[in-house]
């Protein structure tokens, strides 16, 4: 099967992942995952990206991404990752030694209502999800640190939201949901991860789907099964 079309439409609202090279450790200690916020904040300046929410965790990252123009997100995700793997690799002195990424990263386009906000949680929640913390606005390589605790330079780098945030943000980031909602979450969100399969409302994805020439994620993996007979 193919690549699946890459899209980079200024307007839409964009979760944004990628990996680091066999899920080895990409960030070893804080001044590792403060470079790459450095890097980040160049990136969003340079380019005009609106920083939404992310999340940094030991062998990935997730960034929900608002991009003004066409081609801004392919833009700035290129000169993120290029610029990240040639500072770290300087700074490990290991230029020539492999690639820091797995690959090309992966995106899907995210409806801007409460399938936003659905996100929004998945991403900010993703440390105390893993384990790392007991509270997510502990984890200090995220933007609901930023704006829990951060100070105001902190929080320049994030952008108000598209829709209001719940007065009970907090609480429904930290809520533990029961198993079954949490697999039907986990299941949902990585199958629009692999596939780039647009998440929203039904009749939101199929529409978005058909505008942006992304009916292939729509439909089932494999080989259609053949009628008897035929």
């Amino acid at each position: 099967m193919g690549r699946a079309k890459r899209i980079a439409l200024g307007g839409y609202l964009y979760h944004v992942i990628n990996r680091s090279n066999g899920r080895r450790q990409m960030f070893d200690s804080a001044s590792d995952y403060e470079a790459f916020e450095r890097v980040l904040w160049q990136a969003s300046e340079r380019f005009e990206m609106r920083i939404l929410s992310y999340c940094l965790m030991p062998n990935h990252w997730h960034l929900i991404l608002w991009p003004r123009q066409d081609g801004d997100l392919s833009r700035f995700m290129a000169w993120l990752t290029l610029t990240h793997t040639q500072r770290w690799h300087a700074h490990r002195q290991s230029v020539g030694s492999g690639h820091v990424y797995q690959g090309r990263f992966k995106s899907f386009v995210v409806q801007s209502n409460e399938y936003f906000l659905t996100v929004c949680r998945y991403v900010e929640r993703n440390a105390l999800r893993a384990g790392l913390v007991e509270r997510a606005e502990d984890w200090q390589w995220g933007s609901l640190w930023r704006r829990v605790c951060g100070k105001r330079e902190a929080q320049e780098i994030l952008t108000d939201w598209p829709v209001a945030q719940p007065p009970n943000w907090l609480a429904l980031v930290n809520q533990e949901d029961s198993q079954g909602d949490k697999e039907r979450e986990l299941t949902t969100l990585r199958n629009c991860v692999m596939r780039g399969r647009p998440f929203g409302s039904e009749q939101w994805v199929k529409q978005i789907a058909g505008q942006l020439g992304l009916q292939s994620t729509m439909r089932p993996r494999g080989r259609p099964r053949k009628e008897k007979g035929s």
